[in-house]
């Protein structure tokens, strides 16, 4: 009985269980212990997003106001009260021209994020024109064991997260492929992590600008004669090893710390090597190993920002780097709408992350 209760308490606030909720908040027949439910999880949330965006824009007109006075006290001082009122007047018009370079306020981010999207749906029609052009003289190109006419022009704020995400998912790909067979075998064998122990204790706090430098060094002459994309290359690369040593931790820690009883029964099976890591020693492990990864992709999309932007990588690094440089009056704001981006995604990253260890986990009860 009392599990029922609480199924119906769970399923009120899923699905049409919400709007049922709402009315019974309407006609005075939700309960005070629900209503308390329904005030945490759908008010509080929603009055605190209202609230940051008032001190945002109270915050944004105040800085607005302090620089506008300063460039009219300013004008002022150095070229007297005729410039003054000019450029007050001008301030007060709203053009482009005259106007503070400050924090942006939510309305003009909105703007921005409006702007970028027309922009991208420019841009992709000039990227289809540009291909439906071509597309009889690539066929003959190729045909003639000649490279394809490629499109060249600038890509969009969405093409740049696209590209952001192909890179933390290839970073995150190579620190899974270094970091987990690696832990296995340190957390398998004293002697190895006897041996690594040094290694991961230096290497592990090295800034994510070294890693650059250092793959920078390496990338560059191994693709001294190719034509392939290496700002593509070096981030990817930069990225997995900056991020791979929760990962490694995680995956040793986790694989030193398996039951006994499970080794001992393995060895009684006489399963072979292979067959007891697969069928033993990574099941168990599997939490922490989760743990560490996601971790791993959190960094990884935190220090892509820095190596695209010292990679030269057309993504969202780059992006906020050269709106930074450009200081048009909605690069600021463009430069938030990023932030928002970048916060959103690693979000969700998270959230995958957690959601595919909740369908690989297992219960050891279960196994036993």
């Amino acid at each position: 009985m009392k599990q029922s209760i609480t199924l119906g308490k769970v399923t009120k606030f899923m699905g049409l269980g919400f709007f049922s909720t709402l009315k019974d908040l309407f006609t005075g027949k939700l309960e005070k212990e629900d209503f308390k439910s329904f005030l945490r999880k759908a008010v509080v949330p929603l009055v605190s997003i209202l609230l940051f965006i008032g001190l945002w824009h109270m915050g944004a007109k105040t800085l607005y106001n302090i620089e506008a006075d300063f460039k009219i006290e300013k004008a002022f001082n150095d070229q007297g009260p005729e410039a003054a009122e000019a450029l007050r007047a001008c301030i007060a018009s709203g053009a482009s021209s005259c106007q503070p370079n400050t924090l942006p306020s939510p309305s003009q981010v909105w703007d921005s994020y409006k702007s970028l999207l027309r922009d991208h749906n420019i841009i992709s029609a000039d990227k289809a024109a540009f291909i439906e052009k071509t597309a009889a003289l690539n066929e003959k190109r190729i045909a003639e064991g000649k490279d394809a006419i490629t499109y060249t022009g600038r890509p969009s704020f969405v093409d740049q997260i696209f590209r952001s995400l192909k890179t933390v998912f290839a970073g995150f790909l190579l620190a899974l492929l270094i970091a987990v067979p690696l832990g296995v075998f340190i957390g398998l064998s004293p002697t190895l992590k006897s041996a690594f122990n040094w290694f991961i204790q230096i290497f592990k706090p090295v800034s994510p600008v070294v890693w650059y430098l250092l793959v920078f060094m390496i990338v560059k002459t191994l693709l001294i004669d190719s034509n392939e994309d290496s700002s593509f290359t070096i981030s990817f690369i930069s990225v997995g090893l900056c991020s791979m040593w929760a990962t490694l931790v995680n995956t040793a820690m986790g694989v030193s710390s398996v039951d006994k009883d499970f080794i001992n029964v393995a060895k009684v099976l006489k399963l072979g090597a292979f067959q007891k890591i697969f069928k033993v020693v990574l099941p168990s492990s599997l939490p922490l190993i989760f743990t560490g990864l996601k971790i791993t992709l959190s960094v990884a999309w935190m220090v892509l920002i820095a190596i695209e932007l010292l990679a030269q990588s057309p993504g969202l690094g780059l992006f906020v780097w050269e709106e930074f440089q450009n200081g048009a009056n909605d690069s600021n704001a463009k430069i938030i709408v990023a932030m928002f981006v970048i916060g959103i995604i690693g979000f969700l990253l998270d959230r995958l992350m957690l959601t595919i260890q909740n369908a690989v986990s297992f219960d050891k009860s279960d196994a036993i």
